[in-house]
């Protein structure tokens, strides 16, 4: 595992503390939980941006229609 080092704002840095003592878990662990999900919400906000331009590409949603219509045929066989 990697050695990180940062600075932070001294009211974050004070949240922070006060939420891992609650939570009786190390700052770093809630750092690398925080971060973790943070990377998590980038991506998926990714993929909902991609698929709101693809929406809006008249190409692609021919593609999608004519593929859920032999989807569709296949169920009802």
């Amino acid at each position: 595992m990697a050695t990180f080092t940062s600075t932070l704002p001294d009211n974050l840095l004070k949240l922070l503390a006060e939420k891992a003592e609650a939570l009786s878990v190390p700052k770093n662990k809630l750092i690398e939980n925080a971060l973790r999900l943070y990377l998590e919400h980038l991506e998926k906000a990714e993929y909902i941006k991609s698929y709101k331009r693809a929406a809006q590409d008249k190409e692609v949603m021919e593609i999608a229609e004519e593929g859920l219509a032999e989807y569709l045929k296949q169920l009802s066989k």
